[in-house]
C-alpha cells in the first residue's frame, strides 16, 4: 500500500495547480470531522511523547508566533 501511495503522490505532484485543486477537492471533501479529530489526537499523543523524550526543544509561544510572521512576509 505505501508504494502505491508513494506513486500516486508523485504523479499527483506533477499536475498542474488547477489540476491537483480538482484532484484535492474530492478527497478532502472525503474526510469526516470525527476523522480529522481522530487524526488531531494522534498527531497530539505522538507530539506529546516526542516533549516527554526530550526529543523536541519547546519554544515560547510569543517566539513561534514571530517566527511563523517572519516566513510569511
Amino acid at each position: 500500500m505505501a508504494m502505491l501511495l508513494e506513486s500516486i503522490e508523485t504523479k499527483a505532484l506533477k499536475l498542474t495547480l488547477e489540476e491537483r485543486v480538482v484532484l484535492a477537492d474530492p478527497l478532502l471533501s472525503s474526510v469526516t470531522e470525527t476523522e480529522v479529530d481522530r487524526a488531531w489526537a494522534i498527531e497530539v499523543a505522538r507530539r506529546d511523547k516526542e516533549v516527554d523524550a526530550g526529543l523536541v526543544t519547546l519554544i515560547p509561544a510569543d517566539e513561534a508566533i514571530a517566527y511563523a510572521r517572519r516566513a510569511v512576509v
